[in-house]
């Protein structure tokens, strides 16, 4: 997977999208990344909920002697009283059936378990508010075809948009079912694989293939950015996302070095007491990460796709490989070591 920043931005109207290239060159190995990235998020035009009733017409007051004189005149009132009246609001089952109709029009697989009715635009559109069973709801809006909203991108663009202008009142979900953003991105990171006991997770943006980018912290370790693209869910450890020049608000370097501490055990370098870690990269000969050992020489280990250690390159003889490390100073280049270059 390719990564790089994901940048975010607002628009009250529309989604725009906007593309930010970045290049990541992993020191001449193979794993050369880009990712042009956005997030857009989707604000409803301004709507006015329609009122419940209209106000009744008040009546002049009559003599009783205009009154008796006028009876026809009064039926005929009375005629205009009733065609006046507003058309009984719609019962919660009206309702729910609408927003499943238009939610079966749209490519989110949503079974609506429960709908609301949010008003009209003034393009005389009506939105809905439904939720989904179990999964992320949506606000959808009766354009053709249907433009449905995902709760979790809006409630990220309230976020934004709070933040910039603490009086905005964005657009966003408010059914009991929709409103726990977390919830969703738990499971999310579940169907992704993560193994970890997530306890922080947010939206990173949307990748130039369509896939919307997630990213996950782990309260036992470093955590990952996730995305799905054609149902399949893939998850990029944040320790990679560094090494392609993106970033990782939930992962600490003491989570990154804790991570290759556990790589090194069984080798050669399992004494070094990591205290800072990165990706270097990797070639045909296997993986390598930089780990820098408190108070000792730091080390580059070389390892297989079963992420078992295949060799060690002091720091001190290793300027050679990946341009050498740069967690740790190292003397004078010397001659390359055996095993390769990266």
């Amino acid at each position: 997977m390719s990564l790089a920043a994901v940048h975010t931005r607002l628009d009250r109207a529309q989604i725009h999208r906007h593309e930010a290239a970045m290049h990541s060159e992993t020191q001449g190995v193979s794993m050369k990344s880009r990712l042009a990235a956005a997030l857009a998020a989707l604000v409803f035009s301004a709507f006015a909920v329609a009122p419940a009733m209209a106000q009744e017409r008040q009546q002049p007051r009559n003599s009783g002697n205009e009154a008796a004189a006028t009876q026809g005149t009064s039926r005929a009132a009375a005629g205009r009283q009733r065609r006046e009246r507003p058309a009984a609001a719609p019962t919660p089952e009206q309702i729910l059936a609408a927003a499943q109709a238009q939610m079966a029009l749209t490519t989110t697989g949503c079974q609506v378990s429960e709908a609301k009715l949010l008003g009209k635009t003034a393009a005389d559109t009506t939105v809905y508010e439904v939720a989904c069973g179990t999964a992320p709801g949506y606000i959808v809006e009766t354009k053709t075809p249907p433009e449905a909203s995902s709760c979790i991108i809006l409630a990220h663009s309230a976020d934004v948009a709070r933040a910039a202008d603490p009086t905005a009142s964005p657009a966003q979900c408010t059914l009991a079912a929709n409103t726990d953003i977390q919830k969703f991105l738990r499971q999310y990171a579940k169907d992704a694989g993560v193994a970890c006991t997530v306890d922080q997770a947010k939206l990173r943006g949307q990748s130039n293939d369509g896939a919307i980018v997630y990213e996950i912290g782990c309260s036992d370790g470093p955590g990952f950015w996730i995305n799905q693209q054609n149902a399949t869910w893939t998850k990029t450890p944040c320790i990679q996302v560094l090494a392609e020049r993106g970033t990782c608000d939930f992962t600490t370097t003491a989570e990154n070095a804790a991570f290759v501490k556990t790589l090194l055990a069984g080798s050669e370098a399992a004494s070094c007491n990591v205290t800072e870690a990165r990706l270097m990269g990797q070639n045909a000969n296997g993986v390598f990460y930089e780990a820098k050992c408190d108070g000792a020489d730091g080390v580059i280990a070389r390892l297989n796709t079963e992420n078992v250690v295949q060799q060690i390159y002091p720091c001190a003889t290793a300027q050679q490989i990946g341009g050498g490390c740069k967690l740790t100073s190292a003397p004078a280049a010397a001659a390359a070591p055996g095993g390769g270059r990266l």
